[in-house]
């Protein structure tokens, strides 16, 4: 299964910050979108992302003001991305390797949605479970 294959059962939906916005106002979308991480694009150009984990060690720590620190202040910069041919194996790897949750989908250097681990790990369900009745239909014929 590939990433286009994700996004086309989950949405291509992004939601995203400028590097200006201020962390608390970056963190009142996530709670409204109900969603971990959040993009951080300028001008169509990924600058970076913002996660709950960047918010819980970056601000709340070191007590720091949520409606004074700015986006570009706390958010990640190295962003691992994936294209829309990427395999679930290539994506979980990236996840794995590099301790990250969330990876953008670019194409043409431009965000056009993002997948979770969340979303990675449902796919590899599906899978299986496509795997398993497979095996149970030969097995009963």
């Amino acid at each position: 299964m590939t990433v286009d294959q994700i996004l086309s059962t989950k949405g291509k939906e992004v939601f995203s910050v400028l590097p200006s916005n201020t962390v608390y106002e970056a963190l009142t979308l996530m709670s409204e979108k109900n969603i971990g991480a959040i993009l951080v694009i300028e001008q169509n150009v990924l600058k970076g992302i913002l996660s709950e984990r960047d918010y819980a060690r970056k601000i709340v720590l070191k007590a720091k003001s949520s409606k004074k620190a700015l986006v570009h202040e706390i958010m990640e910069v190295d962003v691992q991305t994936v294209k829309l041919s990427d395999n679930l194996d290539y994506c979980m790897e990236v996840m794995s390797k590099k301790r990250v949750r969330h990876l953008p989908v670019l194409e043409n250097n431009i965000v056009i949605g993002i997948i979770s681990i969340s979303d990675v790990v449902k796919a590899i369900i599906e899978i299986q479970k496509d795997t398993i009745n497979h095996l149970n239909s030969y097995i009963t014929q």
